[in-house]
């Protein structure tokens, strides 16, 4: 069971991750077989290898100047709900991307993701 103070403190560890770009910090946040899904109709991304890659590509390759702020709203059992924002300069084009979303996070025993789901919607402004 996960509580909403240890819930916090694992999106503040996710926060990091992302803003400092670091997808071997975002893949410890996560079981080795942990489900990623980025969005609802897209097939998850399974296990750390999957996990790692999108953050490689994404968050690393293509973003700088990341910011992210999350308000966790609930915990249900091994649950957790968010809210969340974010935003970054998407590379090589210069666009402002800002997001804004929710996400539910199941936890194992031992405190990290082993199912991760979100929902969100970006606006983007070119350069």
């Amino acid at each position: 069971m996960i509580g909403l103070e240890a819930f916090a403190a694992w999106l503040r560890r996710y926060g990091e991750a992302w803003i400092d770009r670091d997808p071997a910090a975002a893949v410890r946040l996560f079981t080795d077989d942990a489900a990623y899904h980025e969005t609802p109709f897209d097939p998850p991304m399974l296990g750390s290898e999957a996990i790692r890659r999108y953050w490689a590509d994404g968050a690393q390759a293509s973003q700088r100047d990341v910011t992210f702020s999350a308000q966790a709203v609930g915990v249900d059992a091994q649950i957790g709900y968010a809210r969340w924002q974010a935003s970054f300069v998407r590379l090589p084009l210069g666009s402002l991307v800002e997001l804004d979303g929710v996400l539910a996070a199941r936890f194992s025993p031992d405190g990290r993701c082993c199912e991760f789901r979100e929902w969100w919607h970006r606006r983007e402004a070119p350069r």
